[in-house]
This record gives C-alpha cells, sequence and structure tokens, in this order.
C-alpha cells in the first residue's frame, strides 16, 4: 500500500523559505514520478513541481520557476520541495502525489496523495 506523509508546512513571512518533506512508503513499481501540487481556498488544485523517480527530470510552474526546487533523498524515500523567495500568493495547502511513469503536470494523473500541509505566507 502505498502511502505517502507531508510534512514542514507552517507560517512563513514574505520573502522566506520553507521546505516542504513527502516521505513515501509502499512503493513497488520501478518506475513513478512525485508531484507537488497546491489548493488555495476557492482556487482549483495547481500543478506546481513534479520530478521522475531519479530526479533526472523536472517540471516547475512558472510561477515558481527560479523559486522552488524539487529534489529527493533516495536513501531516506523522502522527497522535498525547497520554496524560495516565498510570496503571499503561495499561500495554499500543498500536496505531494506519485503516479507511475513520467511527470505531468495534471493532477487527476497521480494515483496517490498524501494529506497536504498547510503554507501560509504573510506579507
Amino acid at each position: 500500500q502505498v502511502q505517502l506523509v507531508e510534512s514542514g508546512g507552517g507560517l512563513v513571512q514574505a520573502g522566506g523559505s520553507l521546505r516542504l518533506s513527502c516521505a513515501v512508503s509502499g512503493i513497488t513499481f520501478s518506475s513513478f514520478s512525485v508531484g507537488w501540487f497546491r489548493q488555495a481556498p476557492g482556487k482549483e488544485r495547481e500543478f506546481v513541481a513534479a520530478s521522475n523517480w531519479s530526479g533526472a527530470t523536472t517540471r516547475y510552474a512558472g510561477s515558481v520557476k527560479g523559486r522552488f526546487t524539487i529534489s529527493r533523498d533516495s536513501a531516506k524515500n523522502t522527497h522535498y520541495l525547497e520554496m524560495n523567495s516565498v510570496k503571499p500568493e503561495d499561500t495554499a495547502v500543498y500536496y505531494c502525489a506519485v503516479r507511475r511513469g513520467v511527470t505531468t503536470t495534471i493532477a487527476s494523473g497521480y494515483d496517490y496523495w498524501g494529506q497536504g500541509t498547510q503554507v501560509t505566507v504573510s506579507s
């Protein structure tokens, strides 16, 4: 059973940094991708970043490119979203997700989801 557990959310001032973690367990398939999405109140869930299992391929939403970095620690089965120069518009619940195969920016393309972690950026 695949399980994803996010952590690291919280309150941060604009211009600050935060690192989200996604601990993954139960994956038995060899090729998979990890995606990060976010959902603000009253808005649809939107793509933030994604990486294939090796980290060789990464994708970012235009709104976070150059500020956010997706990475992984394979020894810990944990994936990270490093958030720098955060802005109030980054405020949302952040989710990590896993899918078999290559990355996609489409939320419905992911099979497994974590519970989400709240990120609030104050101005």
